[in-house]
């Protein structure tokens, strides 16, 4: 791979990152998760909804790892290339499917999933579905640091049935770290500018996006009726091993450090100059094999009642 060769395609660094997620999920939580769905009185084909599906990563790790084995699972994603991409991944993935009114069965070893997508706003899509549908658990992978949690929450916790079940998982939770340093004054002000470029973006009605959603959640999840049953760090740890990257991680990377520089270009406390040398030179430790990154998350799995009475933040 070579710096010229990249294309920063979203889809692309969703796939690169699926080995790094799999390392990353919090498995004393996911293995919590599994216990309580396999435990009465839930439902032995449950109704499964991922809000921000992405590439559908999630539910074939779900597959792949024993955590459903039957399930009518629904996945909505705002943009259409990922939902298009999804599909046919795991078209491609299944050992067999069969067309369904509303999208298709997939059969994987002893797994027999149904599956529903759609590429539509998870706010327009509970408007849509308020009165109509609910289901037994809600997933939200990598999503939830993208919102703004007090106001997200309600419409979220409308999708799920009476005592459902909720998974959210690598909720970013204010911790970036890149090694070897270059600058170390240079390098804080960098990542120190890049999560506030996460606390000042805005979203519709001028909410904004929290760099610690990971601990923060907490107390949303309270206030909103909820109760946390695990939770546990997810980081991601990405270094190399003789000089080379395990799977596609090493773009993974280089989309990161992209990332970095969209953010901050044009900074005012940034000179131009000095970023465009540091990113370089990050990009440059990707292709040596140095370069070690670390962002620290949170994965929270609980369940939702809707009847505790809501307490202020």
């Amino acid at each position: 791979m070579t710096l010229q060769d990249l294309d920063y395609s979203f889809s692309h660094y969703l796939e690169a990152k699926k080995s790094v997620d799999d390392r990353a999920l919090n498995r004393l939580t996911w293995d919590s998760l599994g216990k309580e769905l396999t435990s009465a009185p839930f439902p032995a084909s449950p109704r499964v909804l991922e809000v921000g599906a992405g590439i559908g990563t999630m539910l074939q790790r779900m597959v792949e790892w024993g955590l459903v084995s039957n399930a009518d699972y629904t996945a909505i994603d705002l943009d259409p290339h990922n939902i298009a991409s999804a599909c046919q991944r795991l078209l491609t993935w299944a050992e067999h499917t069969t067309p369904t009114t509303q999208g298709f069965t997939l059969e994987k070893g002893h797994s027999r999933i149904s599956v529903e997508m759609e590429a539509i706003d998870l706010f327009e899509y509970a408007r849509r579905q308020a009165g109509k549908r609910t289901w037994d658990l809600l997933v939200a992978h990598a999503v939830m640091d993208l919102l703004d949690i007090p106001s997200a929450l309600p419409p979220l916790f409308s999708l799920l049935a009476d005592g459902g079940l909720f998974y959210f998982t690598i909720n970013f939770d204010g911790l970036t770290v890149l090694e070897p340093t270059l600058d170390p004054e240079l390098d804080d002000l960098i990542i120190r500018l890049y999560h506030n470029t996460m606390d000042n973006r805005c979203l519709d009605g001028g909410s904004s996006v929290d760099n610690q959603t990971g601990r923060h959640l907490f107390t949303h999840l309270r206030c909103a009726g909820a109760q946390v049953l695990q939770a546990g760090a997810s980081d991601w740890v990405v270094f190399p091993k003789a000089g080379a990257y395990p799977a596609d991680e090493a773009y993974f990377l280089h989309f990161i450090i992209h990332t970095i520089q969209s953010s901050l270009n044009d900074h005012p406390e940034l000179d131009a100059g000095l970023l465009a040398d540091w990113i370089a030179e990050r990009h440059a430790q990707v292709e040596r094999g140095e370069l070690v990154y670390i962002a620290h998350q949170i994965d929270i799995f609980g369940s939702y009642t809707g009847l505790h009475e809501h307490s202020s933040a």
